[in-house]
């Protein structure tokens, strides 16, 4: 019977400890350490670390923008026959309910399914860093406190550049809620 140094494996002829397959794996698969192939698939077969681009984000939100802008118009069209009028001083109710569907969307999508309707069109996931599941906090702080930030002024909207020249393909609102954008489909 062979004896064990670490209770698992045994050593080896050489009198050092066999290392289990799947530990030497995870290093390069971490979304803190720096992965050994950026953005290809590894020969494991596993695709954790295929992170999104601009150009894979910017497609998706265009066409999250697209099914938004439908859908405001098919609820909020009884807005255009009645007057929108003002409810406190500049804001009307049709910008308090477009608001509403637009946050709602982003927040309720990507808490229940970790991606909109746009990322699945394009095969997108939201995970957080540490690969637990999405949280609440995660989520508004993500899709309403920030986006909001970026959309309050144009120049903001330039912040979106930063996902095409991070390692990891993350947007500074990824940053701070420690979330990246990963390809679901192989």
């Amino acid at each position: 019977m062979t004896t064990t140094t670490n209770g698992r494996y045994p050593e080896d002829e050489q009198g050092t400890e066999q290392k289990d397959p799947a530990e030497s794996n995870r290093g390069g698969n971490s979304l803190y350490g720096k992965p050994a192939k950026q953005n290809s698939r590894e020969s494991d077969g596993t695709n954790e670390d295929l992170f999104a681009g601009f150009w894979m984000r910017f497609w998706a939100y265009l066409t999250d923008l697209i099914i938004l802008f439908s859908l405001n118009g098919l609820l909020l069209s009884p807005f255009y026959f009645t007057g929108e009028g003002e409810i406190w001083g500049f804001i009307t109710l049709y910008a308090v309910c477009n608001a509403i569907i637009t946050y709602g969307y982003f927040v309720l999508m990507t808490k229940f399914y970790g991606q909109t309707l746009g990322k699945m069109i394009f095969g997108l996931r939201v995970v957080r860093v540490n690969r637990e599941k999405l949280k609440w906090s995660d989520i508004i702080f993500r899709e309403v406190v920030l986006r909001f930030a970026y959309r309050s002024l144009v120049i903001t909207n330039l912040a979106y550049i930063v996902v095409a020249f991070t390692p990891q393909k993350a947007g500074i609102h990824d940053m701070i809620a420690d979330t990246r954008v990963i390809h679901s489909r192989k």
